[in-house]
């Protein structure tokens, strides 16, 4: 099979069922930036020791995503043709895991904090930030044609787990966030 096909040449891609899209369709742009996410989460885990803990939790997250894109770039008049893994675990999965690692840390979160301190928390934030774009994407499309709920519910949840991976990495690391401001909402 060729990579290159030449419809991209013209302004297309193919989306699943055998339909085009325009490249600069909504439906694209969000899976765009899905990838995007995903290729910055390879980037972390290269980062990362081969045993870390995260390692397991990460690949996970990455093969959801492919996934997810699947199912993004699925018309809903298509869905019930679309066979891929439907990862409606991934909420639950993200909670889990975030809220493992805040109840290690000591001091509660309620303030705005500059992303950084280390290679490994600054490139969270950058996944963390990647999916929030995705996110937006994600909303237009679904008011234009509406996703299955479980993809909108795991992208937000994902950015969520990165801020506080972010976070938990400073604090494994012993070293301070550099805090802004405090909300003035308190949850």
């Amino acid at each position: 099979m060729k990579v290159y096909t030449r419809t991209g040449d013209k302004g297309l891609t193919g989306i699943f069922g055998g339909m085009s899209a325009k490249k600069d369709d909504i439906r694209i742009e969000c899976n765009g930036i899905l990838d995007e996410a995903n290729s910055f989460i390879g980037l972390l885990r290269s980062k990362l020791e081969p045993d870390h803990a995260w390692q397991k939790g990460l690949f996970k997250v990455q093969m959801d995503l492919m996934d997810i894109m699947s199912h993004v770039a699925t018309h809903s008049t298509l869905r019930s043709k679309n066979t891929v893994n439907r990862p409606e675990d991934g909420e639950k999965f993200c909670e889990e895991w975030i809220d493992a690692m805040l109840a290690e840390m000591p001091e509660p979160h309620d303030w705005f904090i500059l992303p950084g301190g280390t290679e490994i928390s600054a490139l969270c934030h950058v996944v963390r930030t990647v999916l929030r774009t995705a996110e937006r994407r994600a909303f237009t499309l679904n008011q234009q044609d509406p996703m299955e709920p479980f993809i909108l519910r795991y992208i937000n949840r994902l950015s969520d787990l990165f801020f506080v991976m972010a976070r938990y990495q400073l604090f494994e690391a012993r070293l301070s966030e550099e805090k802004v401001r405090p909300f003035k909402m308190k949850r």
